[in-house]
Protein backbone atom coordinates (compact mmCIF):
# COMPACT_ATOMS: atom_id res chain seq x y z
CA UNK A 1 0.00 0.00 0.00
CA UNK A 2 1.12 3.41 -0.54
CA UNK A 3 2.00 5.96 1.87
CA UNK A 4 0.12 9.55 1.48
CA UNK A 5 2.17 11.98 2.13
CA UNK A 6 0.85 14.14 5.23
CA UNK A 7 -0.48 17.44 4.54
CA UNK A 8 -0.29 17.51 0.39
CA UNK A 9 -2.62 18.73 -1.92
CA UNK A 10 -5.20 15.47 -1.25
CA UNK A 11 -5.09 15.47 2.56
CA UNK A 12 -8.51 13.95 3.73
CA UNK A 13 -9.10 12.60 0.03
CA UNK A 14 -9.08 9.59 -0.14
CA UNK A 15 -9.93 8.72 -3.69
CA UNK A 16 -9.97 10.65 -7.44
CA UNK A 17 -13.42 11.14 -6.89
CA UNK A 18 -12.98 12.85 -3.55
CA UNK A 19 -10.44 14.79 -4.95
CA UNK A 20 -12.73 16.01 -8.18
CA UNK A 21 -15.28 17.12 -5.93
CA UNK A 22 -12.87 19.01 -3.70
CA UNK A 23 -11.45 20.72 -6.77
CA UNK A 24 -14.02 21.14 -8.86
CA UNK A 25 -16.54 22.29 -6.21
CA UNK A 26 -15.24 23.61 -2.74
CA UNK A 27 -12.15 24.54 -2.46
CA UNK A 28 -12.66 27.80 -4.48
CA UNK A 29 -15.87 28.93 -2.94
CA UNK A 30 -15.62 32.50 -0.49
CA UNK A 31 -15.87 31.96 2.79
CA UNK A 32 -19.03 33.03 4.77
CA UNK A 33 -17.66 33.17 8.40
CA UNK A 34 -20.62 33.32 10.30
CA UNK A 35 -19.91 32.49 14.38
CA UNK A 36 -16.41 33.57 15.80
CA UNK A 37 -14.62 35.26 18.17
CA UNK A 38 -12.71 37.92 16.39
CA UNK A 39 -11.39 41.42 17.52
CA UNK A 40 -13.11 43.52 15.93
CA UNK A 41 -10.62 46.42 17.04
CA UNK A 42 -8.02 44.07 15.53
CA UNK A 43 -9.77 44.05 12.17
CA UNK A 44 -10.66 47.50 11.52
CA UNK A 45 -7.35 49.00 13.17
CA UNK A 46 -5.30 46.70 10.85
CA UNK A 47 -1.99 47.21 12.68
CA UNK A 48 0.34 44.30 11.95
CA UNK A 49 1.03 41.72 14.65
CA UNK A 50 4.23 41.50 16.20
CA UNK A 51 4.64 38.01 15.66
CA UNK A 52 2.91 34.60 15.09
CA UNK A 53 2.50 33.66 18.84
CA UNK A 54 0.41 36.93 18.92
CA UNK A 55 -1.94 35.63 16.58
CA UNK A 56 -1.61 32.23 17.54
CA UNK A 57 -1.26 31.56 20.81
CA UNK A 58 -2.87 34.52 22.89
CA UNK A 59 -6.06 33.33 23.95
CA UNK A 60 -6.18 30.27 22.11
CA UNK A 61 -7.01 28.26 24.73
CA UNK A 62 -7.33 25.02 22.76
CA UNK A 63 -3.12 24.58 22.55
CA UNK A 64 -3.26 25.81 26.72
CA UNK A 65 -4.68 22.56 27.57
CA UNK A 66 -2.30 20.81 24.68
CA UNK A 67 0.93 22.51 26.52
CA UNK A 68 -0.06 21.82 30.07
CA UNK A 69 -1.12 18.21 29.64
CA UNK A 70 2.59 17.96 27.96
CA UNK A 71 3.90 19.61 30.91
CA UNK A 72 4.13 22.63 30.20
CA UNK A 73 4.69 25.43 32.90
CA UNK A 74 1.99 27.88 32.85
CA UNK A 75 3.77 30.75 32.02
CA UNK A 76 4.54 29.95 29.00
CA UNK A 77 0.87 29.47 28.07
CA UNK A 78 -1.05 32.56 29.71
CA UNK A 79 1.89 34.19 31.55
CA UNK A 80 2.74 37.88 31.56
CA UNK A 81 5.84 37.61 32.22
CA UNK A 82 7.33 35.92 28.94
CA UNK A 83 8.62 36.86 25.70
CA UNK A 84 6.58 35.58 22.21
CA UNK A 85 9.78 33.96 21.62
CA UNK A 86 9.31 31.50 24.85
CA UNK A 87 6.00 30.87 24.49
CA UNK A 88 6.03 30.05 20.58
CA UNK A 89 9.49 27.66 21.36
CA UNK A 90 7.23 26.08 24.45
CA UNK A 91 4.42 25.27 21.78
CA UNK A 92 6.39 24.31 18.84
CA UNK A 93 7.77 21.59 21.66
CA UNK A 94 3.98 20.39 22.24
CA UNK A 95 2.85 19.97 18.56
CA UNK A 96 4.57 16.39 18.36
CA UNK A 97 2.96 15.62 20.93
CA UNK A 98 -0.56 16.30 19.39
CA UNK A 99 -0.42 13.37 16.74
CA UNK A 100 -4.05 12.41 16.16
CA UNK A 101 -5.64 15.35 18.34
CA UNK A 102 -6.91 18.15 15.17
CA UNK A 103 -4.25 20.55 17.16
CA UNK A 104 -1.99 18.88 14.90
CA UNK A 105 -4.01 19.22 11.86
CA UNK A 106 -5.35 22.89 12.00
CA UNK A 107 -1.09 23.68 12.80
CA UNK A 108 0.66 22.52 9.89
CA UNK A 109 -2.81 23.55 7.74
CA UNK A 110 -2.35 27.15 8.84
CA UNK A 111 1.21 27.04 8.82
CA UNK A 112 0.85 26.32 4.66
CA UNK A 113 -1.75 27.79 4.08
CA UNK A 114 -0.93 31.10 5.40
CA UNK A 115 3.17 31.22 5.38
CA UNK A 116 3.85 28.63 2.68
CA UNK A 117 5.61 26.65 5.19
CA UNK A 118 5.32 22.44 4.62
CA UNK A 119 7.97 21.69 7.31
CA UNK A 120 6.62 20.06 10.56
CA UNK A 121 6.73 21.87 13.33
CA UNK A 122 9.32 20.84 16.10
CA UNK A 123 11.72 22.14 18.73
CA UNK A 124 14.20 21.69 16.23
CA UNK A 125 12.78 23.34 12.83
CA UNK A 126 10.89 26.18 15.63
CA UNK A 127 13.48 29.05 15.28
CA UNK A 128 13.33 28.58 11.69
CA UNK A 129 9.66 29.07 11.42
CA UNK A 130 9.18 31.38 13.89
CA UNK A 131 11.20 33.70 11.68
CA UNK A 132 9.89 33.12 8.68
CA UNK A 133 6.46 33.89 10.27
CA UNK A 134 7.15 36.81 11.92
CA UNK A 135 8.53 38.25 8.60
CA UNK A 136 5.59 37.53 6.77
CA UNK A 137 3.56 38.81 9.44
CA UNK A 138 5.71 42.32 9.40
CA UNK A 139 4.85 42.54 6.07
CA UNK A 140 2.54 45.71 4.86
CA UNK A 141 0.82 43.02 2.43
CA UNK A 142 -0.24 40.85 5.50
CA UNK A 143 -2.11 42.94 7.82
CA UNK A 144 -5.30 41.70 9.39
CA UNK A 145 -7.55 42.68 6.68
CA UNK A 146 -5.23 41.42 4.22
CA UNK A 147 -5.30 37.73 5.58
CA UNK A 148 -9.24 37.63 5.37
CA UNK A 149 -8.79 38.53 1.77
CA UNK A 150 -6.43 35.94 1.81
CA UNK A 151 -8.74 33.06 2.46
CA UNK A 152 -11.28 34.72 0.61
CA UNK A 153 -13.33 35.07 3.15
CA UNK A 154 -16.79 37.27 2.07
CA UNK A 155 -18.16 38.08 5.29
CA UNK A 156 -17.52 37.21 8.78
CA UNK A 157 -20.34 37.69 12.12
CA UNK A 158 -18.01 38.26 15.59
CA UNK A 159 -19.96 37.92 19.08
CA UNK A 160 -20.72 40.98 20.76
CA UNK A 161 -22.02 41.74 24.12
CA UNK A 162 -25.69 43.68 24.14
CA UNK A 163 -23.91 47.55 26.01
CA UNK A 164 -20.72 46.98 23.34
CA UNK A 165 -20.69 50.08 21.34
CA UNK A 166 -19.83 48.11 17.84
CA UNK A 167 -17.88 51.06 17.41
CA UNK A 168 -15.36 49.30 15.47
CA UNK A 169 -18.00 47.76 13.57
CA UNK A 170 -18.61 51.78 12.33
CA UNK A 171 -15.74 52.44 12.04
CA UNK A 172 -14.90 49.61 9.61
CA UNK A 173 -18.50 50.02 7.53
CA UNK A 174 -16.96 53.83 6.80
CA UNK A 175 -13.75 52.86 6.27
CA UNK A 176 -13.55 49.87 4.33
CA UNK A 177 -15.95 47.90 1.62
CA UNK A 178 -14.56 44.96 0.67
CA UNK A 179 -14.53 43.55 4.51
CA UNK A 180 -17.65 42.96 5.61
CA UNK A 181 -17.98 42.35 9.49
CA UNK A 182 -21.29 41.59 11.03
CA UNK A 183 -21.53 41.88 15.13
CA UNK A 184 -23.84 39.24 16.90
CA UNK A 185 -26.14 40.23 20.07
CA UNK A 186 -24.79 37.45 22.85
CA UNK A 187 -26.78 38.23 25.76
CA UNK A 188 -25.37 35.84 28.02
CA UNK A 189 -24.74 38.14 31.11
CA UNK A 190 -28.63 38.89 31.31
CA UNK A 191 -29.10 35.59 32.27
CA UNK A 192 -26.72 34.75 34.89
CA UNK A 193 -29.10 36.26 37.68
CA UNK A 194 -27.91 33.43 40.34
CA UNK A 195 -24.28 34.65 40.05
CA UNK A 196 -25.61 37.96 42.24
CA UNK A 197 -22.78 40.42 42.45
CA UNK A 198 -21.40 40.45 38.54
CA UNK A 199 -25.45 40.70 37.36
CA UNK A 200 -26.20 43.75 39.42
CA UNK A 201 -22.74 44.59 37.93
CA UNK A 202 -24.20 44.23 34.47
CA UNK A 203 -27.77 45.46 34.81
CA UNK A 204 -26.07 48.76 35.72
CA UNK A 205 -23.98 48.89 32.79
CA UNK A 206 -26.71 48.13 30.62
CA UNK A 207 -28.92 50.83 32.29
CA UNK A 208 -26.43 53.00 31.59
CA UNK A 209 -25.89 52.83 27.88
CA UNK A 210 -29.48 51.89 27.07
CA UNK A 211 -30.15 54.87 28.81
CA UNK A 212 -33.57 53.39 30.43
CA UNK A 213 -33.61 52.85 34.30
CA UNK A 214 -33.90 49.35 35.31
CA UNK A 215 -36.25 48.78 38.16
CA UNK A 216 -38.50 46.31 36.94
CA UNK A 217 -38.99 42.98 34.20
CA UNK A 218 -40.37 45.26 31.64
CA UNK A 219 -37.56 48.35 31.61
CA UNK A 220 -35.12 45.30 31.66
CA UNK A 221 -37.04 44.21 28.27
CA UNK A 222 -37.51 47.64 27.52
CA UNK A 223 -33.43 48.49 27.99
CA UNK A 224 -32.46 45.46 25.69
CA UNK A 225 -34.88 46.08 23.03
CA UNK A 226 -33.51 49.62 22.61
CA UNK A 227 -30.12 47.66 22.34
CA UNK A 228 -31.27 44.80 20.25
CA UNK A 229 -32.26 47.87 17.79
CA UNK A 230 -29.08 49.65 18.11
CA UNK A 231 -27.49 46.34 16.55
CA UNK A 232 -29.66 45.44 14.38
CA UNK A 233 -28.91 49.29 12.93
CA UNK A 234 -24.99 48.17 12.30
CA UNK A 235 -26.51 45.21 9.92
CA UNK A 236 -26.69 42.47 12.97
CA UNK A 237 -28.64 39.38 11.64
CA UNK A 238 -27.89 37.08 14.32
CA UNK A 239 -27.78 36.30 18.00
CA UNK A 240 -26.41 33.50 19.98
CA UNK A 241 -26.47 31.98 23.65
CA UNK A 242 -23.75 30.35 25.06
CA UNK A 243 -25.76 28.03 27.38
CA UNK A 244 -25.68 24.70 29.63
CA UNK A 245 -29.29 23.78 28.67
CA UNK A 246 -32.77 25.27 27.37
CA UNK A 247 -34.40 26.83 30.21
CA UNK A 248 -38.47 25.86 29.66
CA UNK A 249 -39.77 25.88 32.93
CA UNK A 250 -43.51 27.50 33.74
CA UNK A 251 -44.15 30.96 34.95
CA UNK A 252 -45.99 34.07 35.36
CA UNK A 253 -45.51 37.29 34.81
CA UNK A 254 -46.23 38.37 38.51
CA UNK A 255 -43.64 35.71 39.74
CA UNK A 256 -41.03 36.88 37.18
CA UNK A 257 -41.14 40.63 38.02
CA UNK A 258 -40.91 39.35 42.20
CA UNK A 259 -37.92 37.43 41.24
CA UNK A 260 -36.11 40.50 39.19
CA UNK A 261 -37.03 42.96 41.71
CA UNK A 262 -35.01 40.71 44.59
CA UNK A 263 -32.47 40.36 42.86
CA UNK A 264 -31.91 43.72 42.07
CA UNK A 265 -32.21 44.44 45.80
CA UNK A 266 -29.23 42.43 46.24
CA UNK A 267 -31.35 39.50 47.62
CA UNK A 268 -30.19 35.63 46.79
CA UNK A 269 -32.79 34.14 44.85
CA UNK A 270 -33.47 30.22 45.23
CA UNK A 271 -31.95 27.94 42.62
CA UNK A 272 -35.91 27.35 41.22
CA UNK A 273 -36.01 30.98 40.88
CA UNK A 274 -33.55 31.18 38.58
CA UNK A 275 -34.67 28.64 36.40
CA UNK A 276 -38.13 30.50 35.90
CA UNK A 277 -36.29 33.72 35.74
CA UNK A 278 -33.79 32.39 32.59
CA UNK A 279 -36.50 30.66 30.89
CA UNK A 280 -38.53 34.08 30.59
CA UNK A 281 -35.82 36.16 29.65
CA UNK A 282 -34.43 33.52 26.71
CA UNK A 283 -38.15 33.12 25.56
CA UNK A 284 -38.47 36.73 25.41
CA UNK A 285 -35.12 37.71 23.74
CA UNK A 286 -36.01 34.86 21.24
CA UNK A 287 -38.97 36.51 20.37
CA UNK A 288 -37.38 39.93 19.89
CA UNK A 289 -34.98 37.69 17.11
CA UNK A 290 -38.38 36.52 15.35
CA UNK A 291 -39.66 39.61 15.41
CA UNK A 292 -36.65 41.32 13.32
CA UNK A 293 -37.00 38.00 11.78
CA UNK A 294 -32.98 37.34 13.31
CA UNK A 295 -31.23 34.46 13.23
CA UNK A 296 -30.83 32.76 16.50
CA UNK A 297 -28.36 30.44 18.06
CA UNK A 298 -27.95 28.15 20.52
CA UNK A 299 -24.01 26.67 21.84
CA UNK A 300 -25.88 24.30 24.84
CA UNK A 301 -24.12 21.46 26.77
CA UNK A 302 -20.77 22.71 27.91
CA UNK A 303 -19.60 22.14 31.84
CA UNK A 304 -17.67 25.74 31.90
CA UNK A 305 -14.90 26.56 34.52
CA UNK A 306 -14.14 23.09 36.45
CA UNK A 307 -11.02 23.93 37.96
CA UNK A 308 -11.89 26.28 40.77
CA UNK A 309 -8.04 26.97 42.00
CA UNK A 310 -7.43 28.18 37.92
CA UNK A 311 -10.38 29.85 37.40
CA UNK A 312 -9.50 32.47 40.70
CA UNK A 313 -6.02 32.88 39.15
CA UNK A 314 -6.33 32.84 35.26
CA UNK A 315 -10.50 33.63 34.76
CA UNK A 316 -13.03 31.89 32.83
CA UNK A 317 -12.35 31.07 28.63
CA UNK A 318 -8.37 30.10 29.50
CA UNK A 319 -9.40 25.99 28.89
CA UNK A 320 -10.79 24.43 31.61
CA UNK A 321 -14.11 23.76 30.37
CA UNK A 322 -15.53 20.46 29.50
CA UNK A 323 -18.70 18.44 27.71
CA UNK A 324 -21.58 18.48 30.11
CA UNK A 325 -24.15 15.58 30.22
CA UNK A 326 -27.20 17.58 31.09
CA UNK A 327 -31.09 15.80 29.88
CA UNK A 328 -31.60 18.27 27.31
CA UNK A 329 -34.63 17.33 25.08
CA UNK A 330 -37.35 17.41 26.94
CA UNK A 331 -36.62 21.20 28.09
CA UNK A 332 -35.57 21.89 24.48
CA UNK A 333 -38.89 20.59 22.84
CA UNK A 334 -40.88 23.12 25.23
CA UNK A 335 -39.17 26.03 24.09
CA UNK A 336 -39.07 25.97 20.78
CA UNK A 337 -42.93 24.52 21.24
CA UNK A 338 -44.26 27.61 23.05
CA UNK A 339 -42.75 29.78 20.30
CA UNK A 340 -43.92 27.58 17.59
CA UNK A 341 -47.22 28.20 19.32
CA UNK A 342 -47.74 31.60 18.33
CA UNK A 343 -45.56 31.67 15.19
CA UNK A 344 -43.09 33.10 16.62
CA UNK A 345 -40.41 31.40 16.15
CA UNK A 346 -37.39 32.26 13.77
CA UNK A 347 -34.46 30.75 12.11
CA UNK A 348 -32.43 28.49 14.38
CA UNK A 349 -29.46 26.99 14.49
CA UNK A 350 -28.28 24.29 17.48
CA UNK A 351 -25.02 23.16 18.47
CA UNK A 352 -24.47 20.26 20.80
CA UNK A 353 -21.29 19.83 22.47
CA UNK A 354 -22.15 16.10 23.64
CA UNK A 355 -21.94 13.79 20.60
CA UNK A 356 -24.37 11.44 22.46
CA UNK A 357 -27.01 14.51 21.53
CA UNK A 358 -26.19 14.05 17.61
CA UNK A 359 -29.59 12.20 16.95
CA UNK A 360 -31.29 14.19 19.58
CA UNK A 361 -30.93 17.32 17.65
CA UNK A 362 -31.15 15.96 14.03
CA UNK A 363 -34.63 14.37 14.93
CA UNK A 364 -35.62 17.75 17.25
CA UNK A 365 -35.24 20.13 14.05
CA UNK A 366 -37.56 17.93 12.14
CA UNK A 367 -40.39 18.43 14.79
CA UNK A 368 -39.79 22.35 13.90
CA UNK A 369 -39.45 22.80 10.47
CA UNK A 370 -42.60 24.47 8.88
CA UNK A 371 -41.55 24.59 5.18
CA UNK A 372 -41.89 28.24 5.40
CA UNK A 373 -37.70 28.68 4.78
CA UNK A 374 -35.71 25.83 3.64
CA UNK A 375 -34.03 25.05 6.30
CA UNK A 376 -35.37 26.99 8.95
CA UNK A 377 -34.04 24.67 11.66
CA UNK A 378 -30.53 23.83 11.54
CA UNK A 379 -28.52 21.02 13.24
CA UNK A 380 -25.05 23.63 13.56
CA UNK A 381 -21.73 22.11 12.81
CA UNK A 382 -19.33 20.32 15.07
CA UNK A 383 -18.27 22.80 17.50
CA UNK A 384 -15.90 23.22 20.06
CA UNK A 385 -14.56 19.72 20.89
CA UNK A 386 -16.09 18.23 18.03
CA UNK A 387 -15.04 20.44 15.27
CA UNK A 388 -12.49 17.82 14.00
CA UNK A 389 -12.71 15.57 12.03
CA UNK A 390 -14.23 12.17 13.29
CA UNK A 391 -16.50 15.17 15.21
CA UNK A 392 -17.58 16.77 11.66
CA UNK A 393 -18.47 13.03 9.87
CA UNK A 394 -20.75 12.26 12.88
CA UNK A 395 -22.66 15.42 12.68
CA UNK A 396 -22.61 15.05 8.72
CA UNK A 397 -23.61 11.42 9.47
CA UNK A 398 -26.71 12.14 12.23
CA UNK A 399 -28.02 14.74 9.66
CA UNK A 400 -27.47 12.67 6.71
CA UNK A 401 -29.45 9.60 8.14
CA UNK A 402 -32.60 12.10 9.91
CA UNK A 403 -32.82 15.02 8.13
CA UNK A 404 -31.66 17.03 4.89
CA UNK A 405 -27.90 17.40 4.82
CA UNK A 406 -28.34 19.02 1.02
CA UNK A 407 -30.11 22.32 2.97
CA UNK A 408 -27.15 22.38 5.74
CA UNK A 409 -25.34 25.56 6.15
CA UNK A 410 -22.22 24.39 6.73
CA UNK A 411 -18.85 25.50 8.78
CA UNK A 412 -17.66 28.29 10.54
CA UNK A 413 -14.60 29.01 13.14
CA UNK A 414 -15.76 29.72 16.57
CA UNK A 415 -12.14 30.95 16.88
CA UNK A 416 -10.66 33.82 18.20
CA UNK A 417 -7.35 33.59 15.76
CA UNK A 418 -7.31 35.53 11.82
CA UNK A 419 -4.95 31.99 11.16
CA UNK A 420 -8.13 29.65 11.86
CA UNK A 421 -9.48 29.78 8.65
CA UNK A 422 -8.51 26.64 6.95
CA UNK A 423 -10.52 24.93 9.43
CA UNK A 424 -13.15 25.61 6.67
CA UNK A 425 -10.72 23.60 3.88
CA UNK A 426 -10.99 20.82 6.86
CA UNK A 427 -14.34 20.45 7.06
CA UNK A 428 -14.90 21.11 2.97
CA UNK A 429 -12.30 18.35 2.57
CA UNK A 430 -13.97 16.07 4.81
CA UNK A 431 -17.48 16.56 3.32
CA UNK A 432 -15.97 15.99 -0.27
CA UNK A 433 -14.15 12.52 1.06
CA UNK A 434 -17.71 11.12 2.50
CA UNK A 435 -19.72 11.96 -0.36
CA UNK A 436 -16.97 10.12 -2.54
CA UNK A 437 -17.21 7.37 -0.32
CA UNK A 438 -20.87 7.04 -1.15
CA UNK A 439 -20.23 7.00 -4.88
CA UNK A 440 -17.58 4.62 -4.95
CA UNK A 441 -19.54 2.70 -2.90
CA UNK A 442 -22.44 3.32 -5.34
CA UNK A 443 -24.63 4.21 -2.48
CA UNK A 444 -25.45 7.35 -4.23
CA UNK A 445 -25.07 8.44 -7.81
CA UNK A 446 -22.10 9.43 -9.56
CA UNK A 447 -24.06 12.47 -10.90
CA UNK A 448 -21.46 15.61 -10.47
CA UNK A 449 -24.52 18.24 -11.27
CA UNK A 450 -26.21 16.65 -7.99
CA UNK A 451 -23.47 16.03 -5.57
CA UNK A 452 -21.55 18.92 -6.69
CA UNK A 453 -24.01 21.58 -6.61
CA UNK A 454 -25.20 19.58 -3.03
CA UNK A 455 -21.36 20.25 -2.12
CA UNK A 456 -21.67 24.36 -3.42
CA UNK A 457 -24.83 24.77 -1.33
CA UNK A 458 -23.37 23.59 1.83
CA UNK A 459 -20.15 25.31 1.67
CA UNK A 460 -21.93 28.23 0.64
CA UNK A 461 -24.96 28.73 -1.01
CA UNK A 462 -26.96 27.47 1.76
CA UNK A 463 -25.74 30.26 4.79
CA UNK A 464 -25.96 33.29 1.97
CA UNK A 465 -29.48 32.39 0.96
CA UNK A 466 -30.37 31.86 4.81
CA UNK A 467 -28.58 34.61 6.89
CA UNK A 468 -29.37 37.35 4.33
CA UNK A 469 -26.69 39.14 5.46
CA UNK A 470 -24.88 40.58 2.11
Amino acid sequence: MKIKEFNNENFCLDSKTAEILYNDYAANLPIIDYHCHLDPKQIAENKNFKSITEVWLYGDHYKWRAMRTNGIDEKFCTGKNTNDWEKFEKWAETVPATVRNPLYHWTHMELKSAFNITDLLNKESAKEIYHKCNLKLSSTEFKPQDILKHYNVELFCTTDDPIDDLKYHKQLGEENNEIKMFPTWRADKVLVIDDSINFLNYILKLSEVSDIEINSYQTLLQALQKRHDYFSELGCKLSDHGIEEFYADEYTEIEINLIFRKSLQGIQISSKEALKYKSAILHDLAIMDWEKKWTQQFHYGALRNNNARLLTTLGSDTGFDSIGDLAVAQNMSKFFNKLDAKNQLTKTIIYNLNPRDNELVATMIGNFQDGTISGKMQFGSGWWFLDQKEGMEKQINSLSSLGLLSRFIGMLTDSRSLLSYPRHDYFRRILCNLLAEDINKGLIPNDQKLIGGMIEDICYNNAKNFLQLA
